[in-house]
């Protein structure tokens, strides 16, 4: 029997994936070169392949052009150098001290609904706040792994019970397609492909222009809930893992829905 050897893909050239890095960020080789202090000659050099950058120059480079670890762990690796950020699963005991930060942070925000996402937007941990709020849906949409954008923009989801759901939908392909401006993920890229062929095409901003943000209007039994979204990231953080946790909290916008998620704990207990 006769077998055809699998041929693995070549790594593609550090010159290659800085110069595409720098075009991405719409910056001309003059702009990397005098953001970075460096001579444009050498970066040229250095995109051509007639030189090799260091692992410093790499990192220098990275970090000027806003490059996520991840990426910047990739830049490395087509270099020949080693990754400089580590990345571990959440239940690495070395990230014990981020799940109790975490988890203390959800529940300081009760009754308020909050959750962590990781880099695809799949649910990592969330409050009772956010709990009580899924409650009703079909019980497919609770099982792990959990999209969270999935989750919100489905038709059999949360969309029929988001009632500005245009607005808050342009809301949240925006930040997505931010995002993958940001990474150049194709997994981020595929979803966002995902969510837009749901029903409804595509949709516009319809918030009131004297709004300061984009509630999400949230219809639970015969109250609607009006909710801001923030966002929490970890400031500096040199872990792979850690630098892609995002915890959303919805904060109301109004006295009314503070007063209806202050009841609807209350009702637990």
């Amino acid at each position: 029997m006769s077998t055809v050897a699998q041929r693995s893909t070549p790594p593609r050239p550090i010159g290659d994936l800085l110069r595409e890095w720098r075009r991405h960020r719409r910056l001309s080789q003059l702009d990397l070169a005098s953001g970075a202090e460096i001579s444009t000659r050498h970066l040229s050099f250095m995109e051509s392949g007639r030189a090799q950058p260091s692992r410093d120059m790499i990192v220098k480079l990275a970090e000027y052009l806003e490059i996520p670890l991840r990426e910047r762990n990739q830049l490395l690796m087509a270099a020949g150098f080693a990754p400089v950020y580590r990345e571990r699963g959440m239940a690495d005991p070395a990230l014990a001290s981020v799940r109790d930060t975490m988890r203390l942070l959800l529940q300081g925000l009760e009754p308020y609904p909050a959750l962590v996402v990781d880099r695809h937007w799949q649910l990592v941990d969330s409050n009772r706040a956010t709990q009580r709020l899924l409650a009703g849906l079909d019980p497919q949409w609770l099982r792990p792994p959990i999209n969270v954008l999935r989750l919100s923009l489905h038709p059999s989801g949360l969309a029929p019970f988001i009632r500005n759901l245009p607005a808050w939908r342009a809301h949240l392909l925006e930040r997505l397609r931010c995002q993958i401006d940001a990474t150049q993920d194709p997994e981020l890229a595929e979803l966002l492909r995902e969510l837009r062929s749901y029903p409804g095409g595509e949709a516009t901003h319809t918030a009131s222009p004297d709004a300061i943000a984009v509630p999400m209007e949230l219809a639970v039994g015969d109250v609607v809930l009006s909710m801001l979204s923030t966002t929490t990231v970890f400031g500096t953080p040199m872990d792979v893992t850690l630098a892609e946790l995002a915890l959303e909290a919805f904060v109301p916008a109004d006295e009314a829905t503070a007063r209806q998620l202050r009841e609807m704990a209350e009702s637990e207990r």
